[in-house]
């Protein structure tokens, strides 16, 4: 591939004029004017049968509610975008704030939409969404809409609680935000101490004093601000609770399985044979320690690289065009469809990318309906993590491409599956470069990113899923303190991380830090991260199994996420059944293969410097 120059800034203009100009507050307004009137038109929704005047009125409604749900997606998204790259521009995040306030109305229309067809008989639903095109074409997303029904409060009260929701869990929600995006970490640098970002902060120096002096530089930081993040987890956590209590929910993992469109039998299926079975990184994390010279790894420690043997390049020294090259290059290798994908995202500006101050910590992608366009947030560090992060990212937004052209509702996918096609970009990314190493040693730096994964997704998450579980039975009984959180925090990464690091060596503020816990679009945000990782490596291996044709088989499943539940998604299109252990033990078989792979080249790599 030739050289080339990727810009590290994307472009935002071509999608919306510039939040401060008259141009954006006309279209906004003119948007929020026509979400309202759909929002009041939905008070009095025709019956759904096959009577000729409400075929077409509800033809009209799923029209325009099509196009407002997309709007209001660009319109999100766009702001999301600002707020991220200039997270301290206080305009945008009265904007954020703005278009939160739009929430009862898209509340409004949601709810109406799902009472109406949870009230048709199933005869007469049948007939409804074949009387019209727009019907038939939108037939999963008003089956799913119709299910959901089934879990509501009475329509007034899911009304008035999406009301208080804008000042109530979404405001809990943008408290975090806003405290944490202008938290300054004070951090020596050259002798000097500097302030940064928290996103600035990393783990990966090769110098141990430097990872630990950072990691503690960020927990006096986050400390500063635990009391009033435990109150924000506490009201968001509450928040749910009582809706979950009054709607007659079995328990807090219902409403995130129903987002995620998978079964319980499927989840318990996936964390008992991932504890079954991970005991193996307990040999690479103490390998890794012998490698960088301790007894055990601290946390600070998981994203140490590897040290250098004499002779040997800096394999995790990589420029952001030579990082942009390799994702293009392997994306091609797979299917040129995915390359062609990736080269066109990364030159025509998708990408924001400079590491400067100001941003907000974290990476992203979000999509932009009306222009069938994604936008990827994101710092790069000149790492293999940050490549692999880009690589994540660029998964995310081809899932969107491939769906771009189907109806709006059915370009919607769960998180679960959402995290499929981002890992599965990472495993492309990951396995050409292993092809390709150049040296042993340069492999075993390669498979320690790849272990760093599974660490995080088989052990961080899983702690991440313990601790929100156990919180959330405590907080049924009260509120729960910023020390018992820490508390129950650690006590989770004890049990998830089979205590394979130090015992001075753990995050026990970890909840204070992670944004994902204070999400408020979406509860348990972290468990979907390990099925996608998991599912995207049982897919790559079932690849490396079949022929030529699997690209498109890949896309297929791609495909299937918008219109199918999760189990249903993967058997039509892979033939597994992942309430059964046969395909996530397929996926861990690959982790286990890959700490093989690293404990024989490290004991080579050990074997040669003894004789230096």
């Amino acid at each position: 591939m030739t050289t080339s120059t990727f810009p590290q800034t994307w472009d935002l203009t071509s999608l919306a004029p510039i939040p401060t100009s008259p141009e954006f507050r006309d279209q906004l307004d003119q948007f929020k004017a026509r979400l309202q009137k759909l929002a009041e038109a939905t008070n009095q929704l025709p019956p759904v049968n096959v009577r000729p005047e409400n075929i077409q009125r509800w033809v009209q409604l799923i029209t325009e509610y099509e196009f407002v749900d997309a709007k209001g997606a660009d319109f999100r998204a766009f702001i999301d975008c600002c707020a991220a790259a200039d997270a301290e521009n206080k305009l945008y995040r009265q904007l954020q704030a703005e278009l939160a306030a739009t929430t009862p109305d898209r509340e409004k229309i949601a709810t109406s939409v799902e009472f109406a067809l949870r009230d048709a008989t199933a005869q007469d639903f049948l007939a409804f969404v074949e009387a019209a095109p727009i019907l038939k074409r939108n037939q999963y997303f008003l089956t799913t809409r119709r299910k959901n029904a089934e879990l509501r409060l009475p329509k007034t009260q899911e009304l008035l609680a999406a009301d208080l929701a804008v000042d109530g869990l979404h405001g809990w929600g943008r408290l975090f935000d806003r405290i944490s995006s202008t938290l300054k970490v004070q951090v020596q640098e050259k002798g000097k101490i500097v302030s940064r970002s928290p996103g600035q902060v990393q783990f990966d120096s090769p110098q141990r004093t430097v990872r630990e002096n950072n990691f503690l530089a960020l927990d006096v930081a986050w400390s500063t601000i635990a009391d009033n993040c435990a109150d924000a987890i506490n009201h968001i956590a509450g928040s749910r609770l009582t809706m979950y209590r009054h709607a007659g929910l079995k328990d807090h993992l219902e409403a995130p399985l129903r987002a995620n469109r998978m079964t319980r039998e499927t989840l318990d299926t996936m964390w008992s044979t991932i504890s079954a079975s991970k005991g193996v990184l307990k040999e690479y994390l103490a390998k890794k320690a012998m490698l960088i010279g301790v007894d055990k790894l601290a946390w600070y420690d998981q994203w140490a690289p590897l040290p250098q043997l004499p002779g040997v390049g800096n394999s995790d020294d990589i420029s952001y065009d030579q990082a942009c090259e390799w994702i293009v290059d392997a994306f091609h290798t797979f299917s040129p469809e995915l390359g062609n994908f990736a080269k066109m995202s990364l030159t025509e500006r998708w990408v924001e990318a400079e590491n400067r101050s100001g941003k907000q910590q974290g990476g992203f992608c979000t999509g932009f309906p009306t222009a069938q366009q994604s936008r990827i947030f994101m710092t790069y560090t000149n790492s293999a993590d940050s490549m692999s992060t880009l690589a994540h990212e660029l998964g995310h937004a081809y899932h969107s491409w491939v769906l771009r052209d189907e109806p709006v509702f059915l370009q919607d996918y769960p998180m679960n599956l959402a995290e499929t096609a981002s890992t599965f970009a990472e495993a492309v990314l990951g396995e050409q470069r292993l092809q390709r190493a150049s040296s042993d040693y340069e492999r075993l730096q390669m498979l320690d990113g790849m272990l760093g994964d599974a660490v995080a997704f088989l052990m961080n998450i899983h702690a991440r899923f313990l601790f929100e579980d156990e919180f959330h039975k405590r907080r049924r009984s009260g509120e729960v303190s910023a020390e018992q959180l820490n508390q129950i925090m650690e006590a989770a990464q004890r049990e998830a991380y089979l205590g394979a690091l130090a015992d001075d060596g753990w995050n026990p503020q970890f909840w204070v830090s992670k944004l994902h816990f204070y999400i408020t679009s979406v509860p348990f945000y972290n468990f979907p991260y390990t099925f996608g990782y998991l599912l995207s490596l049982g897919v790559y291996a079932i690849g490396k199994e079949s022929g030529g044709d699997f690209p498109q088989k890949y896309r297929s499943l791609l495909m299937a996420t918008g219109c199918n539940d999760a189990e249903e998604a993967v058997l039509s299109t892979m033939g597994f059944d992942l309430r059964q252990p046969d395909f996530w033990q397929k996926s861990l078989s690959i982790v286990a293969d890959r700490v093989q792979q690293f404990v024989r080249l490290a004991d080579q790599a050990m074997g040669k410097t003894k004789t230096l």
